[in-house]
């Protein structure tokens, strides 16, 4: 049994990835004993836990310790992470979340989380490709709990890509809806913003559309993060569209947040129809901008109004004829038309 004091999993497992090291070194001992060379193969590894933050640590000091393993002469050929999404466990079913990829068991939708951007997954030069393509970095996205962790190397990587800005997206498996939940996060968010601030970097925080749900003394979670968070340390980049896709009045946020939000990532959402549909029900998704149905030109004089230092434009699915580049050129077109005009 683990000491009553250790940290334990949603299994009841103590959460102890330098194991991983021991082990590897127990076996590679007890065979060579028995004169056998044999390479090993890590199987299954990995940690049952709601806090994605917690399994970047754990999967950090795994991969350390099998590396430290490698150093000191043990054959480990090969590595597998338990698991790539959230899976059935026989004993507990789906409430145990293991995965890289979190699975909305509702709707059936996969979330790639932080902890699969761990070692070189999804890393790219971008501090060589982003003067090759003639642009400028406006923030830099991260994590809370990277932050946390290392403060200075985030705040220097922000100033390496000559940007003053950190920006802190919504949290995997977090409950939004408690308000005790809400308000550590409040807190975290004004301490790490507050250690930013002192190496020079400003921290914002983006909102997806799990913050409008609310909590148990109906409060919606975005309120309380605006109004618990300390203004001097935390400010905001608003992402409309998802807001719009929860029903909200976007005009409201925007001047909820007041001169606290610097960065506005901008989207239309809409229909593009193809001809006549069997059913009067569609479903609506992003689309270029001026083409969909939220007031742009209304937020951008709000924008204006708040002096928004960027505006970040989105576009990753439901390109016009399936053309990303096509999509951002007539977006592209609608923002040089309203955001030159006088």
């Amino acid at each position: 049994n683990p000491p009553a004091s250790a940290s334990l999993t949603q299994m009841g497992y103590e959460n102890y990835p330098e194991a991983l090291y021991n082990v590897l070194k127990r076996v590679d001992r007890e065979l060579k004993e028995r004169n056998l060379d044999i390479p090993l193969y890590v199987t299954e590894n990995g940690i049952a836990t709601s806090d994605d933050e917690e399994r970047v640590v754990f999967i950090e000091k795994a991969l350390s310790g099998l590396k430290r393993a490698k150093d000191e002469g043990v054959d480990v050929r090969g590595y597998f992470h338990w698991s790539l999404l959230d899976n059935f466990e026989w004993q507990k079913g789906f409430s145990m979340t293991f995965g890289l990829i979190a699975v909305d068991r509702v709707t059936m939708n996969r979330y790639p989380t932080p902890s699969m951007g761990v070692g070189k997954a999804g890393k790219r030069d971008w501090k060589n490709l982003v003067p090759q393509s003639g642009l400028k970095v406006i923030s830099l996205h991260s994590d809370l709990g990277s932050m946390e962790r290392d403060v200075e190397a985030v705040a220097k990587e922000a100033l390496e890509f000559g940007t003053d800005k950190v920006v802190i997206t919504g949290m995997y498996r977090y409950d939004y809806t408690s308000s005790s939940s809400l308000s550590s996060l409040s807190k975290r968010l004004s301490e790490g913003g507050k250690r930013l601030k002192k190496c020079g970097v400003s921290l914002l925080y983006h909102n997806h559309n799990i913050e409008t749900v609310k909590d148990e003394k109906g409060r919606t979670a975005l309120d309380v993060i605006i109004n618990e968070t300390d203004e001097e340390y935390v400010s905001f980049e608003l992402d409309t569209y998802w807001l719009s896709e929860a029903g909200c009045f976007l005009e409201e946020w925007m001047r909820k947040m007041g001169d606290r939000l610097k960065i506005w990532h901008i989207a239309d959402r809409g229909w593009r129809g193809s001809g006549k549909e069997i059913a009067p029900i569609v479903k609506s998704g992003s689309v270029e901008l001026g083409t969909g149905n939220l007031p742009l030109e209304r937020l951008l004089s709000i924008a204006r109004e708040l002096q928004v230092q960027g505006i970040v434009l989105e576009s990753h699915n439901n390109w016009i004829n399936d053309d990303p580049m096509e999509s951002i050129r007539i977006s592209g077109q609608w923002l040089k038309k309203n955001i030159l005009k006088s």
